[in-house]
This record gives C-alpha cells, structure tokens and sequence, in this order.
C-alpha cells in the first residue's frame, strides 16, 4: 500500500478513484473484503452529491465517502473521518435533517 499524505489515487477491487485519506483507503479494502465474502453487494466512492436547499451561506453541498449496497439491494452511506471539524459535523447535521430517509453510518479512526 502507498503512502497517502493528503491524498492520491488509489485502484481497490478494479475501482479508480481519489482518496483523501489513508483511512478512506483502509476503508475500501474492507468494504472490497466484504464483497468478495458475499456480505454486501457492493459499494461506490462517492457517487452522490447531496444538496441542502435554500441555504445560502456555509456547507450547502455533501458528499459521503461511500454508497453501500447491501445484499436486499438496499443501501446505507458511510462517512470515514479521522478527525471530525466543526465543518464536517455541520454537514452531517444537515445530512440527517434534509435527508431523514437515508442511513448513514461514521467510520472513526482510532
């Protein structure tokens, strides 16, 4: 595995995409081990942008590291952090006030 200082792009079980986190890695290969266990269906990095309407000012926008499918074809969010700011846990709150349908789940780093 590569070091990721900030960020870099990464390939994880034939998927290309740009980490910007060790963390957000680590967490593909997982995601990619539970596939290949047949425990999920499988899972797409950030594949959604979700809007906050009629904000004007701050976070306006969220995107969650990873779509998760699970084997019913339903699905749930996840959000790796290695350190919550001010500004990501805005986005959350907001997340689960205009989109109360969704699950999403936070990966801390320990």
């Amino acid at each position: 595995m590569k070091h990721l200082a900030k960020g870099s792009w990464v390939e994880v079980d034939g998927k290309r995409f740009y980490a910007r986190s060790k963390l957000e890695k680590r967490y593909a290969l997982y995601l990619s081990f539970l596939k290949k266990k047949g425990i999920i269906k499988d899972y797409e990095h950030e594949p959604e942008i979700f809007r906050f309407t009629g904000l004007t000012k701050g976070c306006t926008t969220y995107t969650p590291d990873f779509k998760v499918i699970d084997l019913d074809g339903t699905h749930h969010w996840v959000e790796t952090k290695g350190y919550m700011d001010a500004k990501s846990a805005t986005k959350i709150k907001r997340f689960a006030k205009y989109y109360p349908e969704e699950t999403l789940k936070i990966v801390r780093s320990i």
